[in-house]
């Protein structure tokens, strides 16, 4: 078990995803008896919700419906009706919010496209609202299990990330847990984090490798999450005992499978124009999202093969609201079309190949980075589910990869691996460092060194480099001394960096992660005061302590792999 209180009764993970969530939970004394959540209000029988909430009003004090409720409708005969009382006079304000979804993607400052909330709403404030409504579900669920469930002491919560979070967005997503109510204090151990294709890899060593590709320890896995927002890939090795070793660094990008859905809204505004589009999103923001749903049907048959594809198509009349604000060429080509709007192998076959195109130089990048030849690949996640996204995926490397599979519902590895992960983390036996960890350490200057007026620098002390393989409680240990008998206190300043090698603080790339400061007392000798430094790396996060030889005092901090 996680380092969490004795206690614990049961593990309960959460997967918030960008476009879709959900939760899986066991009992620490049955594990085979996991349930992932499959009723969810409106729909049964699915493993998840949409990632999607909408208030009562503006104030957005008060949450009106989230998940499937709050998604999207078709367009009613009111909606119609009111199209056509509409022309020539000023369009009318909805008489509620629109739903507020891709929230998610606010998280990462990697993010480059466009995203937008309303005015004076934080992502935050949408998270933790979402995750407020996830936790009030999830409890339900456990209640009907077991009652008398003590959710707080009881309770181990995983929540997973992608790969592709750092230190700050995991701390801001614990934020929002902590405000959302899932746990008391908000630094509690009580709820830990994995990241999304660890999870995935964790379920595919129990449910897949073992039984049907029979690998033997030394054999390399790669798993590739293709979920709604991101696409996480880790590469990984079956060791001794059913462990598994993190063989290359995780990698992630933003080529999910709701950039499809982007592609295709920017495909139906070249037909009406942007401004259609726009004026939609501002006031029909329910009509548009069903268009999108009603194109996923469409999304999730298309193989990109060209004799065997059924042209997609709808008609506006169905959709009369949107007419309104179709004008000029644009409306008169529509009208000669009797409204109808037809979408071609090409069309489809475009929405998707910018998308799968990221999704391949991610798997180039991991086969890059492994020295010896990889046995099998598990494609997870709801867009792993794509037949054309299989079929390029299987083209492409099938020749390099001998097995390429996807494992039954892969929509819930992530939740499925994330209980394991929380009911045995001894599962990770090692993780590869995605960054160099070093601190700050004053020395008289040399001839390669800056020009400094006093004769000394502040360099770059590495202490562990970025693709070091670590294992459950390596430590790495310095010995260092104070400057001068003036010092009253000594600060460690972690930094951060994606090279390997630096040489000073400032150098381009390197960041501050964070500060430990030990206080010193007064000394007649310097030189009688040794502090040793260490670096521990635990199952879910890093520790950093400094101890006093002198005195024993302690101070310890922690943060994150990711």
């Amino acid at each position: 078990m996680l380092e969490v209180e004795k206690d614990i009764r049961v593990v309960l993970a959460i997967d918030f995803g960008t476009t879709y969530s959900g939760y899986a939970y066991a009992h620490v004394e049955n594990p085979t008896g996991m349930s992932v959540e499959d009723k969810w209000e409106g729909y049964v029988g699915r493993l998840k919700t949409p990632t999607v909430i909408k208030y009562t009003d503006e104030t957005y004090t008060t949450v009106d419906s989230w998940g499937y409720p709050a998604l999207a409708r078709k367009p009613s005969k009111r909606d119609k009706i009111n199209s056509e009382k509409s022309k020539g006079k000023e369009k009318e304000k909805p008489s509620s919010t629109k739903p507020v979804e891709l929230f998610k993607l606010h998280l990462s400052k990697s993010f480059k496209g466009n995203l937008s909330l309303p005015d004076h709403l934080d992502y935050r404030k949408v998270i933790t609202d979402y995750m407020r409504e996830l936790w009030k579900s999830a409890k339900k669920s456990l209640q009907t299990h077991w009652q008398n469930l003590n959710f707080h002491s009881q309770v181990s919560i995983i929540l997973t990330v992608p790969a592709e979070f750092v230190d700050n967005e995991i701390s801001i997503v614990r934020e929002c847990a902590f405000n959302a109510g899932l746990m008391k204090e908000k630094f509690s151990n009580n709820l830990q984090f994995t990241t999304e294709p660890e999870a995935a890899a964790i379920h595919c060593l129990n449910s897949i490798v073992k039984e049907e590709h029979n690998l033997v320890p030394g054999d390399l896995f790669m798993v590739v999450d293709c979920g709604g927002g991101t696409v996480d890939i880790t590469t990984r090795e079956l060791l001794e005992d059913n462990k598994l070793g993190e063989e290359t660094v995780r990698e992630g990008d933003f080529c999910g499978s709701s950039f499809v859905d982007e592609a295709f809204l920017s495909f139906i505004g070249n037909i009406t124009g942007t401004h259609a589009i726009d004026q939609m999103k501002k006031y029909h923001y329910g009509i548009l999202q069903y268009m999108v749903q009603e194109f996923r049907a469409a999304k999730f048959i298309f193989t990109g093969e060209e004799t065997v594809f059924e042209p997609y198509g709808f008609d506006l009349e169905d959709l009369r609201v949107i007419k309104q604000y179709i004008v000029g060429e644009k409306r008169k080509k529509l009208e000669e079309n009797k409204w109808y709007i037809e979408i071609g192998f090409e069309e489809i076959k475009e929405m998707f190949d910018p998308v799968i195109e990221k999704i391949i130089h991610l798997i180039r990048g991991q086969l890059n980075q492994i020295e010896k030849n990889c046995s099998a690949m598990f494609l997870v996640g709801g867009f792993s589910q794509s037949p054309y996204l299989q079929s390029r995926i299987k083209n492409e490397f099938l020749g390099v990869i001998p097995s390429i599979s996807i494992p039954t519902l892969p929509i819930a590895s992530v939740l499925k691996g994330a209980v394991l992960y929380g009911l045995d983390e001894s599962t990770v036996a090692t993780r590869k460092l995605s960054r160099t960890y070093g601190t700050d350490v004053v020395r008289k200057w040399q001839p390669t060194d800056p020009y400094s007026p006093n004769g000394y620098v502040v360099a770059f002390e590495t202490l562990a480099k970025r693709d070091k393989k670590v294992a459950i409680n390596d430590k790495i240990i310095r010995k260092f001394q104070p400057f001068s008998l003036l010092q009253r206190e000594i600060s460690f300043k972690i930094y951060i960096t994606k090279e390997t090698n630096v040489k000073y603080c400032n150098d381009v790339g390197v960041t501050l992660l964070s500060e430990l400061v030990m206080k010193l007392p007064e000394n007649e000798n310097a030189e009688d005061v040794t502090i040793v430094f260490t670096l521990t790396f635990g199952g879910v996060v890093i520790l950093a302590t400094a101890v006093n030889q002198k005195t024993h005092d302690k101070y310890q901090i922690s943060f994150n792999y990711e």
